[in-house]
């Protein structure tokens, strides 16, 4: 037995040192970490467990029956972060460049299985070279697999993909699928086809980072929602983020003590928003003062910057707030500020995060390019997912609310549970001037004096229907603070629909516009 143990220690070694110093030091040289050092900072110290490390490939051919490594070039395994479980599987770039092969898959299904059977989240290190070729449609099978359970595990378990190395054709759609997608400055890329194909094809030239890269898809394409300039503050940001996520869709996010009074008065809140409404502000700002000691994860912060989405903590308990941005585009709703608050809404509803919605909207986008886009279509995602979502919705106007954008942004007639406003909101069809020039269109041209006559009834319709309390007054704003109690506000608001229940009707699912 003993002779038999030190026969396992020497493979468990040769497995753990990977498949040697040469392998090791091309991947340092290219700027990356391995495998096990990726895993030991994700996970903490000492808690993973590693599955099948001794699985190898049985393929033959083209001469991969002579090199059968062990763990055929992806980790698996699960593990702890601050102390709750989460399930990983990694790429191991120096075995096969990561590719994906029948060996390589079915590890990954089953650390898949076992992440939804367990009800904890996953976490997939991606550093690969796609399918492998060698092994043909069986590699492509093993995709359509990994495709199957990310599908199966949406809104049951928190997915988050972390992009460590190219990522090209099929292999870009697990991440797509998955509800966080990470990525590294420079050394990840993600593409459906590499810039030979592009060229080939279209004769565009163009590098691996400028079709694919971080700085890419977190600005341009909206594939990526976090990026960074090196793996070790990524992978804690990952932490960061896995802090604040329940394990699965029957638990609540974890609540963690706070030192930050709930009774805390926002003074600053008067001086940070103009009353007047053309003026430009930084929500950003706003969002500081209401949370936690001024500390919230926002979600796309480079993409669609007209709407921040943000995960945070009122009272300890975490929130995804929605909030449109003045500081960008005046905070209008356009096609991508559309998907990205759509997608957010989804992710807290299937995920039990109350979600507040801070409004300072004054309506969609106009253009051609908008309306030829599909805003229609864009702006329905945000409200399909506004209407379906079940989690407590607590929504605060703080300025302007104008027009259809107002109902979108989880007005109470689409089934917000509470609406504040602030003593400086307006809520109107549309903005005064563009409301007089529509009403009174004809008394203006016949007065003699057109633009004294605009002023007086742009006035008049101010006073009549768009000061503060009109709405209150009908019911549709549940009360004006303060600004400087809105943290208060928010915090007995949420606790009082903490244990809030909604029956959905029976269907198989609803069929959202795409």
């Amino acid at each position: 037995m003993r002779s038999q143990v030190e026969e396992l220690d020497g493979i468990r070694a040769s497995v753990l040192a990977g498949p040697g110093e040469k392998a090791t030091a091309a991947q340092k040289a290219k700027g990356k970490l391995t495998v096990r050092e990726r895993i030991g900072l994700l996970l903490d110290e000492g808690s993973f467990h590693e599955v099948e490390p001794l699985r190898r490939h049985r393929a033959t051919g083209f001469g991969l029956e002579a090199k059968r490594p062990y763990t055929d070039g992806v980790v698996t395994g699960w593990g702890t972060v601050e102390g709750r479980t989460v399930f990983v599987y990694a790429h191991d770039f120096r075995i096969f460049g990561g590719a994906l092969g029948e060996a390589h898959a079915a590890k990954i299904h089953k650390i898949m299985d076992m992440a939804i059977a367990a009800g904890a989240p996953l976490v997939s290190l991606n550093d690969g070279a796609g399918a492998r070729i060698q092994e043909g449609v069986t590699a492509l099978a093993g995709y359509g697999g990994i495709f199957r359970r990310n599908t199966a595990a949406s809104g049951v378990i928190p997915q988050i993909s972390v992009m460590l190395g190219p990522c090209a054709g099929g292999a870009a759609y697990s991440p797509a699928l998955t509800d966080f997608v990470f990525m590294v400055r420079e050394t990840s890329q993600m593409f459906i086809t590499g810039p030979d194909v592009v060229k080939a094809v279209t004769g565009e030239e163009i590098s691996q980072n400028g079709l694919g890269g971080a700085d890419v898809h977190a600005e341009t394409s909206g594939v990526c929602h976090f990026a960074y300039d090196d793996e070790e503050t990524c992978l804690e940001e990952v932490r960061y983020l896995l802090s604040l996520l329940p394990r699965n869709n029957r638990e609540n996010p974890p609540p963690v003590p706070c030192d930050d009074p709930a009774d805390r008065r926002c003074e600053a809140l008067a001086d940070l928003v103009p009353v007047d409404g053309n003026r430009p502000y930084d929500m950003a700002r706003v969002i500081e003062e209401i949370v936690d000691d001024g500390e919230y994860l926002e979600v796309h912060q480079r993409w669609a910057r007209n709407i921040i989405c943000a995960l945070a903590r009122l009272d300890g308990q975490v929130v995804g707030v929605v909030a449109n941005q003045p500081q960008t585009l005046a905070g209008v709703l356009d096609i991508e500020a559309s998907e990205k608050a759509a997608r957010f809404v989804q992710m807290c509803d299937a995920f039990s995060i109350p979600i507040v919605t801070l409004l300072d909207v004054p309506g969609f986008l106009p253009g051609v390019g908008q309306e030829h886009g599909g805003i229609i279509r864009h702006g329905a995602k945000l409200l399909y997912a506004y209407c379906d979502a079940t989690v407590p919705r607590i929504s605060l106007i703080l300025r302007k609310a104008y027009g259809g954008a107002y109902i979108v942004m989880d007005s109470q007639s689409i089934g917000a549970d509470l609406t504040y406003a602030w003593p400086t909101n307006e809520i109107a069809v549309m903005g005064a001037e563009g409301a007089a020039n529509v009403i009174f269109r004809r008394q203006i041209a016949e007065a003699e004096d057109p633009e004294t006559k605009r002023a007086e009834l742009v006035k008049e319709y101010k006073a009549e229907l768009m000061h503060p309390y009109y709405a209150a007054e009908r019911g549709l704003v549940d009360d004006v603070i303060d600004p400087a109690d809105t943290r208060s506000v928010l915090i007995g608001a949420l606790a009082m629909l903490r244990t809030k229940h909604a029956e959905r009707p029976a269907r198989k699912h609803g069929n959202p516009p795409q």
